[in-house]
């Protein structure tokens, strides 16, 4: 959802919003309880709160996090609702503050988010853990958005450093897996990929994975390599790239 506050022109839709918790994950249902039953402009949307469930998640991980589900409902439609609540996340440099847009003529909300090298940096993190096991495409066309975005290189090289000292991963010095050419070229990624892109329309078209993935690399292998060497970066990514 991030992408879409980024973005001026819509994206890939999303079919769960991602927060980072700060209070203890017991009362998130009161909250979440609380926040259905808010009495605000008509827009047409009613929240089940009375049958809101919160589970557990990322279990066996030293940063746990919880689920939200409850049901929208429009009219007679029902919408099932999702928020992943993650604790402990590294947020590097800060969380910024930015408008969200809304669809109606309410006015838009201002809220606390991720910067954009953390984006980059977690889904770099889940890029190298996974390995050859990955199938989530959306982290692949995500980095490749991520491209469209200013950067600077100290920046998004703490970032990387910070996420995966979190989440007790090496820092790869050679290509991670899921980035290499083996894994651009299977072709079971290759029909993973195109069922992805071919679902709904996006803004960004990479004409295939291996397209993708070398895309990506010219964002992520510089600070990278400077991140697991302890090396500076004092370099600048301008919207589209490359590294100057």
């Amino acid at each position: 959802m991030l992408f879409t506050a980024w973005l001026d022109d819509p994206f890939r839709p999303t079919q769960n919003l991602d927060l980072l918790g700060f209070v203890n994950p017991d009362v998130t249902a009161i909250r979440f309880r609380n926040i259905c039953r808010i009495k605000a402009e008509e827009d047409g949307l009613a929240y089940d709160a009375n049958g809101l469930s919160v589970e557990a998640i990322r279990e066996g991980q030293q940063y746990g996090g919880v689920r939200v589900q409850t049901t929208a409902f429009l009219g007679t439609t029902r919408i099932p609702v999702q928020v992943d609540i993650g604790f402990g996340d590294a947020v590097t440099p800060t969380a910024q503050e930015l408008e969200f847009p809304s669809l109606l003529s309410a006015e838009a909300p201002r809220l606390r988010a991720y910067p954009r090298e953390t984006v980059v940096a977690e889904k770099l993190q889940a890029i190298v853990v996974l390995g050859q096991a990955n199938s989530r495409m959306k982290d692949f066309y995500d980095l490749a958005l991520s491209r469209l975005f200013a950067m600077k290189g100290g920046s998004l090289v703490q970032a990387i450093r910070a996420t995966f000292e979190r989440r007790d991963t090496l820092l790869p010095t050679e290509t991670p897996l899921g980035l290499s050419a083996a894994f651009a070229e299977d072709s079971k990624k290759a029909r993973q990929w195109t069922a992805f892109v071919g679902r709904e329309p996006l803004l960004l078209q990479p004409s295939n994975l291996p397209a993708a993935i070398v895309a990506i690399g010219e964002l992520v292998f510089p600070p990278l390599q400077a991140a697991a060497l302890g090396d500076g970066f004092e370099r600048h990514w301008p919207a589209g790239g490359p590294w100057t």
